[in-house]
């Protein structure tokens, strides 16, 4: 879905936009404004999408890098990182160890 149209909850197609504020307004939404936490919280994240961008490149099966992939898609949507989850589900569709997917991934996590 990386580039195209999506529905938004009311039904209209908009096109999906990188935001590099979504993950940061998310996380104050859901612990207010202790900066420490939010970069803390933040750090995690990243971490994180690293890991699971690791094991989608040490997949030794197509299985194991679609759940990969879908854990990195459940990560980034649970964050409101919108551009992230449509990559990793767009990784999920493509071909195990898609070298072209994982490079897309860590630019995106790179413009976090």
């Amino acid at each position: 879905m990386c580039g195209k149209f999506a529905l938004t909850r009311f039904g209209v197609a908009c096109r999906m936009a990188y935001d590099p504020g979504a993950i940061d307004s998310m996380l104050a939404a859901a612990v207010g404004d202790d900066a420490s936490l939010i970069a803390e919280l933040r750090a995690s994240f990243v971490e994180s999408a690293h890991r699971n961008i690791a094991a989608m490149r040490a997949a030794a099966s197509a299985a194991e890098w679609v759940a990969a992939a879908q854990r990195l898609s459940g990560l980034a949507a649970s964050f409101g990182a919108v551009r992230l989850m449509a990559l990793a589900n767009d990784a999920a569709r493509s071909t195990c160890a898609d070298k072209a997917a994982l490079a897309r991934l860590h630019r995106a996590i790179s413009r976090l």
